[in-house]
């Protein structure tokens, strides 16, 4: 055990008066806008009632964001291969190299879809895809150039594992290679592929996958070349408590460095059709993470509710744990689904939610601009 997680064992003491007086003290911390530490943060998580963290979370958010809105974007998700390498155990979606499912898109298929995303409304695509062994730079650097070419739209692309893996393969260095990205198109990094940013964890559940260090390293070199990115956390597996605060405090510590993070997604592992074989998560344990991540997170703007994993009543409970967006329309998702989770909301869906909740809703672009 290291001596952090002693001091903290400690500290919460389980089932004492001490305990009760040490959560309250927190909480009076924590409502005077105080930053709290990876201890404080590790006794709200465990200890904590859940509806005194959401009137933490909720009244953090409006201090933040004091105008009655919920934003959300209209994009599509399109996965460009589902051929990978990575071999995490949460995935659903993958396929080996030479497996009848597997696939790389053409140019026709992601034509339709770019039309179908713009005509529905959409800014933006979120374009990922596994870690594809026969797949070079070039390949990527093509596929940018083609639809900044014929199509007016934002490209969110490329996890941070995904830059890793073809910075290793091209043999250019992580800031080589996101400048060439940016050169043919890219506009922007999506948070995937952290997971749990604790290697321990890492090592288990996705054994190919780059380390928490590379990135880390992949979102503060992209947020020096001015590129923008989101953050996420995917728990609810075999991770700890304590793994979960050490996730929160390295993106904390790097937003303070950088300031390059525009939103943060945590959302809970769907463990159908997958090789890890736990209880999916509840709900209350999704909204106490939400509104902790409110909390934790003081530098970073926004925090998105997950309505895939949660579906559309809890993401709009979300609001009041600290969320003030709600993400994506998703009018294609492909990866969630495959484990399980087979939840949609449509446009108009959406609005109607966040308006029922006592709010406006806001359509938005990957830089939290009002659109339209």
């Amino acid at each position: 055990m290291v001596e952090w997680e002693r001091l903290s064992a400690a500290k919460i003491g389980v089932g004492s008066r001490r305990s009760e007086e040490l959560v309250n003290s927190i909480i009076e911390k924590t409502a005077a806008n105080d930053r709290i530490g990876f201890e404080d943060a590790l006794i709200l998580l465990t200890k904590a009632d859940t509806l005194a963290l959401a009137d933490l979370a909720n009244k953090r958010r409006q201090a933040l964001h004091p105008e009655p809105v919920v934003t959300y974007v209209v994009d599509r998700n399109i996965n460009y291969t589902n051929v990978c390498v990575s071999g995490c155990l949460f995935c659903a979606f993958y396929r080996p190299l030479n497996h009848p499912d597997a696939y790389v898109i053409s140019k026709k298929d992601l034509k339709k879809k770019i039309e179908e995303t713009l005509s529905l409304g959409g800014t933006q695509i979120l374009l990922q895809g596994g870690m594809h062994p026969s797949l070079d730079l070039d390949f990527y650097l093509d596929l940018l150039r083609y639809i900044k070419k014929n199509f007016s739209v934002h490209i969110h692309g490329f996890s941070p594992p995904e830059i890793a893996f073809l910075s290793n393969k091209s043999s250019l260095s992580i800031k080589d290679t996101i400048n060439q990205l940016v050169g043919a198109g890219l506009d922007s990094i999506p948070g995937g592929g952290a997971e749990i940013l604790v290697d321990e964890i890492r090592k288990k559940i996705s054994p190919n996958k780059c380390t928490a260090g590379k990135w880390l390293k992949v979102m503060k070199t992209a947020h020096k070349c001015r590129l923008k990115t989101t953050a996420t956390m995917m728990f609810g597996h075999i991770e700890k408590p304590i793994h979960i605060i050490e996730h929160l405090m390295k993106i904390r510590s790097l937003q303070d460095e950088t300031g390059g993070f525009t939103a943060f997604i945590p959302w809970t592992f769907q463990p159908d059709n997958t090789r890890i074989h736990v209880q999916k998560a509840t709900a209350v344990e999704y909204l106490k993470v939400l509104a902790l991540s409110r909390l934790v997170l003081d530098n970073i703007p926004n925090i998105q509710a997950s309505w895939v994993t949660q579906g559309d009543k809890i993401a709009q409970v979300a609001l009041a744990f600290g969320a003030n967006d709600l993400g994506s329309t998703m009018i294609e998702e492909n990866v969630v689904s495959a484990a399980g989770a087979n939840f949609r909301l449509p446009k108009e869906e959406m609005i109607r939610l966040i308006q029922d909740a006592g709010y406006r809703a806001v359509q938005r672009d990957c830089y939290y601009n009002s659109v339209n």
